[in-house]
Formats: structure tokens, sequence, C-alpha cells
């Protein structure tokens, strides 16, 4: 067990009556949030910054967390946005020479309530074996009876709009790997600046880059961007309310929907700018972008038992034949079934043969179900990015 304890008692109570006691070595207070399990055995700063994580608390499996501490470099993000984080160990004293501060101190700034202790290998094979279940996390009371009754009343995930809870309220740029206003506008997209989505009359792409490619923020990943920027493109992203109108209106290259928390099937303003979109300009969607494209394209989307997260998730590439390791994080898919005829499905999971990616070629769009910009890892599938920035070159030479 970590030293300098001091520690207040902690419970984590599931749906189905299941007690975990712990005891809270950051935050205090009470959360309720989906209990998911995350596989990777490092990436722990990766997975906390995820605004995909919005609406769950999540237990890592690896016994020992936070032995690298917390580095400026790995931010995926600018908050922490899971409800609560649930380890076996908590390492106190880290040793990297890239750490800055302790998980602690990461956390307790942030204000969340965190909790060590638990047995993880009891609770990860419970949620393994039925699921991803409902729970609240408290250091307030040990009164179960209460806390199970609150738990029931929590509604989940399914039929919630979480995107607008995570999603910048401005557009930015991103520039030289860190978010900048667009000229007119304040802030950086990390806060609300204004509560309007302002019209942009967008030129080419400036400052010697080929292409301007606009990220429809839906909880983007901050590595995402960085690869964007690395194959030389101009980077604008935009909120995730943003209609069809005003992103063709920036004049993009190419358009990306990126990652996100919650249900993508209670996003209909969203898929129908996918629809918008769709055709006019090439198209990349990542995780919950991938459901949103398969909502455009006519199909639906339904909930996992268990999603899949963590960095070590084999993937199939339909065309190759190779088998890819990727980095994923999502509690819902596409139904493959309710696609229509000739779309073109490219990826299967192999763990439960679930959709991990489609190509709609006559509509220049393509899709993947997990994280090709990876972060922490690994880095089997960052070609994805090569095929965007392929598709986009394809576009522009048409019209020239």
């Amino acid at each position: 067990m970590s030293l300098l304890r001091q520690q207040s008692p902690a419970i984590l109570v599931l749906e189905d009556g299941s007690v975990y006691p712990g005891s809270a070595f950051a935050g205090s207070g009470e959360v309720m949030g989906e209990v998911v399990f995350n596989t990777g055995m490092t990436g722990y700063q990766e997975i906390l910054t995820d605004p995909s994580y919005k609406g769950q608390m999540v237990t890592m499996t690896y016994p020992l967390i936070g032995n690298t501490g917390i580095n400026d470099e790995d931010m995926e993000s600018a908050a922490i946005y899971l409800e609560g984080f649930i380890i076996k160990e908590y390492q106190a004293f880290p040793s990297n020479w890239r750490s800055r501060r302790t998980l602690k101190s990461f956390l307790e700034a942030h204000g969340k309530l965190c909790v060590e202790g638990l047995d993880t290998r009891s609770l990860t094979r419970r949620l393994r074996l039925h699921g991803a279940m409902r729970g609240i996390l408290t250091t307030e009371t040990n009164d179960i009876e209460a806390l199970l009754e609150r738990v029931h009343a929590y509604p989940g995930l399914v039929g919630r709009d979480l995107i607008r809870e995570v999603t910048c309220q401005a557009p930015y740029q991103w520039i030289d790997g860190k978010p900048s206003p667009l000229a007119g506008q304040t802030g950086t997209g990390e806060a609300p600046a204004q509560p309007a989505f302002p019209r942009l009359a967008g030129g080419d792409a400036e400052g010697g880059k080929a292409f301007r490619v606009v990220v429809v923020d839906c909880g983007v990943k901050y590595n995402i961007l960085r690869h964007l920027e690395q194959r030389g493109c101009e980077v604008w992203v935009l909120p995730a309310t943003a209609n069809g109108e005003e992103i063709l209106a920036c004049r993009p290259d190419g358009v990306l929907f990126s990652n996100g928390p919650g249900d993508p099937a209670a996003l209909p303003y969203i898929v129908n700018a996918a629809r918008q979109v769709l055709g006019k300009t090439p198209l990349f969607g990542i995780c919950l972008g991938h459901q949103i494209l398969g909502q455009a394209l006519g199909g639906t989307t339904g909930k996992l038992k268990f999603g899949h997260h963590g960095i070590n998730q084999p993937v199939k590439n339909r065309k190759t034949g190779r088998i890819e390791i990727t980095s994923q994080n999502h509690g819902f898919h596409v139904l493959t079934e309710t696609l229509p005829a000739g779309l073109g499905i490219s990826h299967d999971n192999l763990n439960d043969h679930t959709s991990e990616g489609m190509i709609c070629r006559e509509r220049n769009a393509f899709s993947v179900q997990y994280h090709p910009e990876a972060a922490p890892g690994p880095h089997d599938v960052a070609y994805l990015f090569d095929r965007f920035v392929e598709l986009m070159t394809q576009e522009k030479e048409k019209r020239t």
C-alpha cells in the first residue's frame, strides 16, 4: 500500500448492489457515472484528459498508478473529464525525467475524486462478465441502501448528449502544438468564450500549409490535431454545434469529425452536419466520428455490453489481412446490418467482431472506430492520417 495515507474512507457501489471499499487519495465528495475498466499498462495521463470519458468512472487494471507523474507534453485536453478514477495502489513518488507534478496534485487541482485500495481485479471481472454498470463513488456516507437508491435513479449514458459539455465554445486554430484563437475571437476553445457560433469566411490555407482541415470538436484529443499539423495541415477546430453550411464556409480541403463521449444516437444535429458535408469534401471520422458517419449514411448505433477501453485491442484490416493493435475507448458501435448495401467495411474487431472501420468511396469518406492518433500508443495505424492527406491531395488535383 502507498505511503503517507491519512486518507478518507471511500465506497464504490454498483447498480447490482456490489460494494467495493477503498480510500480517497485525491478529492472528496460524491460522483456518479458509468463504471468501465481500461487495460492499458501506461498512459493514465492521456486517459484522464481524454474528453471521451465524460460521464464515466475509469478503473485501471494495471495495479500501480502514478509512478511517472504528470508532464506537460502528454495532455489530450486542458481538463480532466472523467467523473472518478479508481486504482489499486497509488504511487506517491514519481520517477520520470519529464514529470512536473504528482498525479495526486493534478487530480486535486481539477477537483476529481480518486480512490485507491479497491479490489480492482474483482471489480474488473464483474464488469467483464456483466457489462459496464452505473456506479456511485463517495466519501460522504456508508449508507449502502441510500447509495443504491441514488445510483438506480442515475440515468446512465444512453440517450444523453454529453458533447455540449466537452466541445469548445468558440472556434480556434491549432498552431505550433497548441490552441490559438482565430482572428477576431477570444479564448482558446477550452472554456466558453461566447454563446453564439460566429459566421466565418475562409480562404485558402495560409502560412505554407498545403491543406485546411476543419475538425468538428465532439471532444477532440490533442494528438489528432498534432498529427494533422505534422502533416502540413492548417487546422481549424469548430464547435460540435456547427452546421454543414458553417463548416463548408471555412472552405476546408477536408473535414474530420472527432472522438467524443456518450450516446451517438442522441446527436442528430451533428449527424445532420455530417450529412450536409458528405460528398462535398473528403471526410474522416474517428471513434464517435465513425458512429456519426454511420448514421449519416443511414445506419444506426447500439450499446456494447462493456465497451472497448485500452491500448491493446486487435483489429483486422480487411484489405491487407494484417492484424493491427489499436487504442480504443468507446461504449457504442455502428450496427453493420443497418448500413446500406455497397458500403465498404474496412476493419473488424477480433474480440467481438464489431465493425471498426468504413469506406464510402463514392463520397470520399472513411472512418474508424478506434484511435489512430494513439496517445499513448500503439502506433500501428497512424497511416490513416496519411490516407486522409492522400484523399485531400487527389481532390485538390481534380480542381486544378
